[in-house]
C-alpha cells in the first residue's frame, strides 16, 4: 500500500475583465491523500471519479484501486477554485501510484477539461499570476483544444484580499446569468483592461493595476447574485487597495493592495453587511506540491 500527499493551492481567477483567461495561485491550500490497494467503504464523489476516469483513458494504464481523503482550508463554492484543487490532487497522486506516465501540462490539461475552463486550474498547477487562451474554441470549454500558457511570479509586496461572504454560489448557476453578446465597446474595454492587468504582473509595477478591474463581460450580471458587490469593490478602493474583482463565479470578493490590508479587510466586512469573513494572503508561485510519497518525484 502506497500513500500520495500532495497540496494545491486555491486560486482567484478572471481578476475582472479576464474572463477565463486570468488567475492566480493564493496562498490558501486543499491536500489530498490519494492511497492505493483495497477500497474501504469510501462513497467516490463524482468529482473524484471522473478525475480518476479521465487519468486512466489518458495514461492508458489498467485502473488501480485506490482511496482518497482531503484536508480542506479553500471554501467550496465560493470562486476560489476549490473544485480544481480537488481534481489536480487526485490526478497528480494517482499519476504518482501509476509511475508519472503523464507530465505537468499533461495533467492541467485534463484539469481544465474537466473544469471546462482552465483559469483555476493554470495558476493551482503552475503557481502564480497565469495567462490562458484557448484557441478555436467556445470560452466555456477547454474539450478537444490545449490551452496555450504563459505565467509570472508574484512579488510577496502584493496582497490579496478577501471577502468570504457565507453566501455559496456554484459556477453553473452563476454562468447561467451571463448574455450571449456584448456591446463592441464593453467588448473593447474589458480586452484593454485585461491588457493592462496582464502587463502589470508581467512586469511587476502593480501600481498599474488600479482602475483596470473593470469588467463587462460577467460581474454586472452575476452582481444580482451578490448584492453587496459594488458597495464592497467602492470601500476596498477607498481604503487604499489597488482595485477589487468577484473572485471567479463569486461569492468571494478578491481586492489587490500594496499597502494596509487588514485595513482593507475590516473596510470590505463592514460594506458587506452580510454574514462573512476575511482572509489576507499572498501570491503563492510553487503551484501544485507533493509533501509526501514513498515514491521519488521527478
Amino acid at each position: 500500500m502506497q500513500q500520495i500527499t500532495v497540496r494545491v493551492p486555491a486560486s482567484t481567477s478572471n481578476l475582472g475583465p479576464g474572463f477565463d483567461c486570468l488567475g492566480v495561485a493564493l496562498r490558501i491550500y486543499n491536500k489530498v491523500t490519494v492511497t492505493s490497494g483495497p477500497l474501504p467503504e469510501q462513497p467516490d464523489p463524482e468529482i473524484v471519479s471522473q478525475a480518476a476516469e479521465r487519468f486512466f483513458k489518458q495514461a492508458r494504464r489498467r485502473t488501480l484501486p485506490f482511496s482518497f481523503s482531503i484536508v480542506e482550508e479553500v471554501p467550496r463554492s465560493r470562486g476560489l477554485g476549490s473544485s480544481a484543487t480537488i481534481r489536480l490532487g487526485i490526478l497528480f497522486g494517482l499519476n504518482l501510484l501509476a509511475g508519472e506516465p503523464l507530465d505537468q501540462s499533461t495533467l492541467f490539461h485534463l484539469c481544465a477539461e474537466l473544469e471546462g475552463h482552465p483559469d483555476n486550474a493554470a495558476p493551482a498547477t503552475f503557481g502564480g499570476f497565469t495567462v490562458v487562451r484557448t484557441p478555436h474554441s467556445d470560452v466555456r470549454s477547454t474539450q478537444g483544444v490545449d490551452p496555450i500558457l504563459q505565467r509570472f511570479d508574484v512579488s510577496p509586496q502584493l496582497y490579496f484580499v478577501l471577502l468570504v461572504p457565507e453566501l455559496e454560489i456554484r459556477t453553473s448557476t452563476a454562468r447561467k446569468l451571463l448574455p450571449s453578446k456584448i456591446s463592441h465597446a464593453a467588448a473593447v474595454e474589458n480586452c484593454g483592461n485585461a491588457c493592462a492587468i496582464t502587463a502589470a504582473f508581467a512586469s511587476k509595477n502593480y501600481k498599474q493595476l488600479q482602475g483596470a478591474f473593470v469588467d463587462f463581460v460577467h460581474q454586472p450580471f452575476r452582481a444580482k447574485l451578490i448584492p453587496f458587490l459594488a458597495s464592497v469593490i467602492a470601500a476596498a478602493e477607498r481604503a487604499g487597495a489597488l482595485g477589487a474583482f468577484l473572485s471567479g463565479s463569486g461569492s468571494t470578493i478578491c481586492a489587490v493592495t500594496l499597502q494596509d490590508p487588514d485595513r482593507v479587510a475590516a473596510a470590505m466586512k463592514r460594506a458587506a453587511k452580510a454574514p462573512s469573513r476575511t482572509i489576507v494572503t499572498r501570491a503563492d508561485n510553487r503551484g501544485v506540491y507533493v509533501i509526501s510519497s514513498p515514491i521519488p518525484v521527478h
